[in-house]
Order: structure tokens, then sequence, then C-alpha cells
């Protein structure tokens, strides 16, 4: 089981793409632009989309995905790619972006009958099996309904956790239900600096202050992979993650980075 970084960024620049995990090759964990960086071939291979929440920066690959392999997935016989997230963000989906304003309804495409993309709603505590690959949704803290993951490596790597907060603020339920697991990766997003503490905690995301105290929660002594800094500012804000206290192990994370687990 391995995960691919196809990007981590919390914006858009030359070299920096938005967030977007590839679990093995048929699974992708949100899909923000870092989706582009796959070959049609990838591409097509993709069975299932895991959405932590319905802000742009996490789903914009979504429906260009699903031109792209639209044609290749029909003449193959192939099933439709199915889209797990919360009720609310498959609501928001439909109402917002699969509308035929802002892109047609990739639901309903080519066929009703057949269409490239089924919307299946999981609900926060649930466990998803896809194709053996047991992952639980995590509980998130953010400005609209939000999760995150925890994909099992399996009883061969006695079950350790490659854990994604997703994006979030302070929540302790996070940290409640990370203490029943053995957590062997965690990356967690720091979006703002601490000159910026205020707007973090308005849009609900993590300053390396906030990191510091949530992680003050976090037992044993897994890689701390830090994603979700804004283009520019990753110097900066790790930095200030470098001087807090204690003895985690943490290092921003990189597109194209391979996490064998």
């Amino acid at each position: 089981m391995k995960i691919r970084v196809l990007g981590c960024s919390g914006a858009i620049a030359a070299g920096y793409k938005t967030t977007a995990f590839l679990l093995d090759d048929d699974v992708l964990i949100d899909a923000g632009t870092g989706v582009g960086d796959l070959d049609l071939s990838a591409l097509a291979r993709v069975d299932h989309v895991l959405l932590s929440h319905s802000h742009l920066d996490h789903v914009l690959g979504l429906p260009l995905l699903a031109d792209s392999v639209l044609r290749l997935r029909a003449q193959a016989g192939r099933p439709p790619i199915q889209v797990h997230a919360l009720a609310p963000t498959l609501e928001a989906l439909r109402q917002h972006l699969f509308n035929g304003v802002i892109w047609p309804d990739f639901t309903r495409l080519p066929s009703a009958e057949r269409p490239v993309l089924t919307l299946q709603p999981f609900e926060v505590g649930q466990r998803l099996d896809l194709g053996g690959r047991m992952i639980e949704v995590l509980s998130a803290a953010h400005t609209v309904p939000a999760c995150g993951f925890a994909v099992d490596t399996g009883a061969a790597r006695d079950h350790a956790h490659w854990v994604y907060t997703g994006d979030t603020g302070p929540n302790p339920l996070l940290w409640q239900r990370l203490a029943q697991l053995r957590v062997s990766h965690l990356v967690i997003e720091t979006a703002f600096s601490d000159e910026e503490q205020q707007l973090a905690a308005i849009s609900r995301h993590l300053c390396p202050a906030a990191l510091g105290r949530e992680l003050a929660q976090l037992q044993g002594e897994p890689h701390i992979h830090i994603t979700h800094i804004k283009p520019g500012e990753v110097e900066a804000v790790m930095a200030e993650i470098a001087a807090l206290p204690g003895a985690h192990r943490m290092a921003a994370l990189r597109a194209g980075q391979l996490i064998e687990l």
C-alpha cells in the first residue's frame, strides 16, 4: 500500500498544487489541482474518490477528471467512479458544481443509466471497505461539514494508520479517536502563520500555535506531515513549527512525495 502526494498546498502557483492524494492507483483522497499531474491512463484507473469537504481547492479536479475519462471508461465497460463524501458535501456538488451552469452533470452523463460518476454518502465514524482497504471517516471542525480519513494498513503491519485530518480547526473529537488507533503517519494542516491567528480561527484552520496545542494531545511518535501551507509561506510557517516544544518529527509535505505504508 502506498500513497502518492499529488498536491498539498493551500493555493496555486508554479510548482504548487492543491490537495490530492492517490492511494495505490485507484483511490483518490481529495481532488484538488494535483489530480492534473496524473496521465490519462492513470486517471482512468481511479475507481473511488473520497472528498473531505466541498471547498473548491479540494474538489475542482473532480469535474475535469470525469470529463477526461468518460469515453475511456465507457469504451472499456468500466463501472462509474464512486464519489464518497458526507451527505452535505454531495449536495453541494449537486447544487453548485454539477448543475449545468458551472459544469455538466456527470452523474447523468453519458447517460442516467450508466453515468461516469455516482455519489455515495458516508458518515463520520463509518469504515469503508474499498477493495479490501479499510478507511475510517474521521471528525473535522471546519466552516462547512468536513471530515478526515484514517487508512488502515492491515494486520500484516499491526493495523498502523495513515491519517489525514482534512481542513480543520481545533477538534477534541479527532484526538479522542486517534488515541484509540495506532497512528504511523499524520498529515495535518497548518494553513496560516501565527501572524494570522485571528484569520485561522475565523476560517477554522490551524496556525503553528494552535497546531502545538493540538499535537499535545497526540499519543505515540508518528511521522507528522504538515500540509495546506500557502505558496511562498512554507519557510516562515515551518520555522514557527520548528520552534514549538515537543519531540514530534515534523516536515512539510511535498508534492510528488511517496509514502510507503
